[in-house]
């Protein structure tokens, strides 16, 4: 409370008034949301960089990248969620497209991730020649630098220009959901063929559960993330759309941040490496007893 009052002070106002008892459920619950997205996310991330067999796997550091950025995506919803935000054109008290570029990071990692699993399955000698840790460690951060240099330059520019970017990046938009829509539609072929014919084994089992996580992380971000991705492109096409009073009250915007836990809750899921992991480093420090378990 001490923070929200300190806010408030400085001349941000809170996302709600509690003129209602819908107000006090909004509030209450991206507070909810923000810690829980932070702690499902935030020890799947302590997990994989804490067991090196997890870190030594292409695929766990593609979910370490997602897994930082959901966790961060969970801190960043105390401001957003809990105070009144509105980003993007025209801003109010918002951070200069900097935490909302949070989901542009996922959005381009399950992208590469995507491709990913496509060649490890399809075509594994190429895979295992070319697509070393160096490569994967490399993308996921050109992930990173690629959105943020896009926000900073953006900062900087006119008005004028950066109503341009924010047109292009639209259109590369649809062109990267449009491919994760395809991409998705294949591996889930390939998944049937392709593993059919792999003789039964520990590498078999792999592939299928490395599958299973992406189509699965893939399909529910297409799901929650498609509301918002409609709204934007209407609005570029017609210049129309629903406007709500801030981000905190969008659902669109909502569905969106939930993937923060989602991800990481799928992650846990399906792989029980990754379980185990999670015993070792995290829960069971946290809770001696679950190590019995």
């Amino acid at each position: 409370m001490l923070l929200l009052n300190v806010t408030a002070s400085a001349g941000v106002p809170l996302s709600v008034t509690f003129d209602s008892p819908v107000d006090y459920l909004i509030f209450i619950f991206h507070i909810v949301f923000a810690t829980t997205a932070v702690l499902v996310a935030g020890p799947v991330a302590v997990a994989i960089l804490a067991t090196r067999s997890l870190r030594q796997q292409n695929r766990f550091l593609f979910m370490l990248n997602t897994s930082v950025c959901d966790t961060l995506v969970g801190f960043s919803a105390y401001y957003l969620g809990l105070f009144d935000v509105q980003e993007g054109y025209p801003s109010r008290n918002g951070t200069y497209n900097i935490l909302p570029a949070l989901l542009g990071v996922n959005l381009m990692t399950f992208l590469f991730a995507q491709f990913d699993r496509y060649l490890a399955v399809c075509h594994p000698f190429f895979y295992s020649r070319y697509i070393t840790r160096r490569v994967v460690i490399s993308v996921n951060a050109c992930c990173w630098f690629y959105n943020y240099c896009q926000t900073i330059f953006l900062i900087f520019v006119p008005l004028s220009i950066a109503q341009q970017v924010f047109a292009f990046s639209v259109a590369s938009l649809q062109v990267i959901v449009l491919t994760k829509v395809i991409m998705t539609i294949k591996l889930y072929v390939v998944a049937r063929s392709q593993l059919a014919r792999d003789p039964p084994g520990a590498d078999r089992e792999s592939k299928r559960e490395s599958l299973r996580i992406i189509i699965f992380v893939v399909v529910i971000f297409l799901v929650l993330w498609g509301p918002a991705f409609v709204n934007i492109v209407t609005k570029f096409v017609t210049g129309r759309g629903v406007t709500f009073r801030n981000d905190a009250t969008n659902p669109r915007t909502i569905m969106a941040r939930l993937n923060a836990v989602c991800t990481p809750s799928v992650y846990i899921w399906a792989s029980p490496a990754l379980r185990e992991a999670l015993l070792r480093t995290v829960w069971g420090r946290v809770c001696p007893r679950c190590r019995t378990r």
